[in-house]
């Protein structure tokens, strides 16, 4: 008897075994979650009208391995851009006008921008959605942050969540263009409530719409984590390797528009070749300028960061967290009839003849690293008062380098022969005061930031009346402050803030200036208020905001002292709009979403430069051309999304989006002649998951871009010169592909 009641007792005690192992688990998780949650809410602005979340698995459901800018591009007042035409490769966004330059990103709080350029380049990291826990898309100054670039917006991303069970993943996506994407995922779930490590490997391969517009991505996803009764260690590495044959010439706007007689000008006033103007006529929309076989962009990036956090008490944590970032590569390009001079070749003499120039292969070279550490300290000073002090330092040493790997005529040159070397260091601090204040609904945050930079670079001088480079040397301070209130009443919030943000000029503003000429730094004033509504079934928020500039850095055609076109500081300028969002559940099974932006991005009295070609000597010089007050360049005055999900089923979920934008100007001008035409395009996704019994999930998804195959660029550039009296005006577009798709299978097990 006592033998056939053992059987079912143990097994009895080995499940409720489990079920409590499994309780313990989710009770870490939950404890993690809340201390991380934390240190997020630190580096993240209060959810409110001026920005966006998206969560894992709003991400997940638009995921087919494009990149991150084109999962945003429905996100509140975005544009976004895409060099090869259909969102892989080199791709971009803008937020309320505002550049990649000035959009600050950060992973867990660890700023991503280059320090010198101040850009972020997607294509360094790709798939990074499938390490992301969730996506906050901040508008304005946004709050105390880690990096140079905040100023206009921010992209926060927060990486994975860890698991209570162990999981394993496989996501693979095929579709136009020779597309493929493969990603495994595997996680060990937390084990003996202490130790997970998750891990990620992706692969992305496209064609791209325009022709030779190749994209070959890698990327890897490691996180660790370690648990002690009041501390959290996690390391996490995001590894990106990318080689993508360039797409960044641009078309000219004869071919994008068709114009086969407006082609043979453009080729015989720019001293096209007979091959190249076949390529031009023959090309279609799918033009690109470079056929060089190995015309590509080469570049590996590997981002390492630790992060410990630790809780002393229910009224204070801490948090620190080292980073290093390494990258390397170079873009190699075929050149035509360049100047031995200017690779420190001397002439070449053939017969009586000397010859000066010759067609060359060069390698453009960046190899960098930044490294550095973040800080932050919690204290809950009573149930309505909270201080965080918190900053960063961090070390930036790039160096920028030239090689000449073959020339028709070599001279005196050596293969892999450098043809400059620039190295440049820059090292920042900073430390921010954040109190916040929360009682009878009211929430009141003052932010307090500095920021201190010392700037080491090989630069361009006057030294005995010579142009020559120089290691110079430019120190900046800048206080960053801001002020925000919010006031909840029932399902109702009323919003807003004041701040000013400071930014110095990037690596090319000094590089190609002398100390006389050097631009100043911008300042911000923003100011945004906001209401919101949510019910149920109803969320309807709405903005307004300023942005005004002093001493805004934008292009005008001016040539400074040492000859370069580089930004030039204008004094008045602004972004002024109303922004509306609406979601709105119909039934539990189809929702409603429509994002409206209006807005005026101005530049009071705006002056272009114009180069003028004379026929005599001194046989070049410039013109001014006053404006007045003319529209900020890449700034629509309307973005509107409209959007409808329908779930007929729990397992079957349908999204239809349509997204316009207006007409932008390529440059300051206002000159319609010089835009991008407005524009309307229409995505379908699709996501079915299928009932089996052979995985945990199984799903099917369906893709189809730009459905009604509307023709359109959404990036371009122009310059504008005069000769013999007549202004010629070259205009470059960027087509985007028509009607494309995506299919992918995910299996969860």
């Amino acid at each position: 008897m006592k033998t056939r009641l053992l059987l079912p007792t143990l097994l009895i005690a080995s499940a409720s075994m489990a079920q409590q192992t499994q309780k313990m688990a989710a009770d870490t998780i939950k404890k993690i979650q809340n201390i991380e949650g934390i240190v997020v809410s630190r580096l993240r602005a209060k959810d409110n009208p001026s920005n966006a979340t998206l969560t894992k698995e709003v991400l997940g459901f638009k995921n087919f391995g494009q990149d991150m800018p084109t999962l945003l591009e429905f996100t509140p007042s975005v544009v976004t851009t895409s060099d090869a035409g259909a969102g892989i490769g080199y791709s971009g966004l803008r937020i309320r006008g505002v550049d990649a330059s000035r959009i600050n990103v950060t992973i867990n709080g660890i700023p991503v921008n280059d320090p010198e350029s101040h850009d972020v380049y997607w294509v360094n990291m790709p798939d990074l959605v499938g390490s992301v826990e969730s996506i906050q898309v901040q508008r304005g100054v946004g709050s105390s942050t880690n990096g140079a670039a905040a100023f206009g917006a921010s992209v926060n991303i927060k990486t994975s969540d860890i698991r209570s069970k162990a999981y394993a993943r496989t996501d693979l996506a095929a579709g136009s263009f020779g597309t493929l994407k493969g990603t495994l995922q595997a996680g060990t779930g937390l084990l003996n409530n202490r130790f997970s490590l998750d891990a990620r490997l992706s692969q992305i391969r496209s064609d791209g719409y325009l022709d030779r517009a190749t994209s070959e991505l890698t990327s890897l996803g490691l996180t660790a984590t370690y648990l002690t009764e009041k501390s959290i260690w996690k390391a996490v590495v995001l590894n990106g390797a990318e080689r993508t044959y360039q797409a960044w010439y641009g078309t000219p706007e004869s071919r994008y528009r068709g114009d086969s007689l407006g082609m043979l000008d453009y080729a015989s006033r720019n001293g096209l070749s007979a091959e190249e103007t076949a390529n031009l006529l023959n090309s279609g929309r799918t033009y690109n300028y470079y056929t060089y076989a190995n015309q590509v962009d080469n570049y590996k990036q590997d981002n390492y960061q630790l992060h410990f956090i630790h809780k002393f008490s229910n009224r204070l944590d801490f948090n620190l967290a080292g980073h290093y970032t390494y990258g390397r590569g170079y873009y190699e390009e075929y050149r035509k009839e360049d100047d031995l001079a200017d690779y420190g070749i001397a002439p070449v003499y053939l017969g009586g003849d000397t010859i000066s120039s010759t067609d060359l292969i060069r390698r453009r070279w960046l190899d960098n690293h930044f490294v550095g550490m973040v800080y932050g300290l919690n204290f809950q000073k009573s149930q309505y008062l909270r201080f965080t002090l918190g900053g960063a330092l961090n070390r930036y040493a790039g160096q920028h380098f030239g090689e000449v790997i073959w020339a028709q005529f070599a001279s005196n040159s050596d293969i892999y022969e450098r043809y400059y070397d620039n190295d440049a260091v820059k090292q920042e601090a900073s430390a921010y005061l954040k109190t916040n204040f929360q009682k009878n609904g009211y929430d009141l945050t003052l932010d307090l930031q500095y920021r201190g930079i010392n700037y080491n670079f090989l630069g361009v001088d006057q030294v005995s009346g010579v142009l020559t480079d120089v290691t110079q040397t430019v120190n900046y301070n800048f206080f960053n402050p801001k002020l925000a209130l919010a006031k909840s009443f029932g399902k109702q919030q009323i919003f807003g803030t004041l701040g000013i943000a400071n930014r110095e000029p990037v690596r090319r503003d000094f590089r190609e200036s002398t100390p006389a000429k050097r631009p100043l730094p911008e300042r911000m004033y923003n100011t945004e208020l906001g209401y919101r509504f949510q019910n149920d079934r109803l969320l309807a928020q709405t903005n307004l905001y300023l942005m005004y500039y002093d001493q805004q850095l934008v292009l005008t055609g001016q040539i400074n002292d040492v000859g370069g076109y580089t930004r030039t500081n204008v004094d008045q300028s602004y972004r002024a709009g109303l922004e509306l969002e609406l979601q709105y559940a119909v039934t539990p099974q189809i929702r409603l979403q429509s994002a409206s932006s209006l807005s005026q991005n101005k530049i009071i009295n705006f002056v272009e430069y114009v180069d003028v070609y004379l026929d005599e000597a001194p046989y070049y010089t410039q013109i001014q051309i006053n404006h007045g007050t003319t529209d900020l360049a890449f700034s629509p005055n309307f973005i509107q999304t409209l959007g409808v999900q329908y779930a007929p089923i729990k397992s079957l979920q349908l999204a239809l989006q349509t997204k316009y934008v207006s007409r932008q100007y390529l440059d300051n001008t206002s000159n319609v002649n010089r835009s991008l035409d407005p524009f309307t395009f229409t995505n379908f996704i699709l996501n079915w998951k299928v009932k089996q019994q052979f995985a945990e999930t199984f799903e099917l998804g369906l893709l189809v871009n730009n459905i009604f195959s509307a023709q359109y660029a959404n990036n371009g550039y122009t310059f504008s010169y005069q000769y013999a009296g007549q202004t010629t005006t070259e205009n470059f577009y960027y087509p985007q592909a028509g009607r494309h798709f995506l299919l992918k299978m995910s299996m969860a097990f």
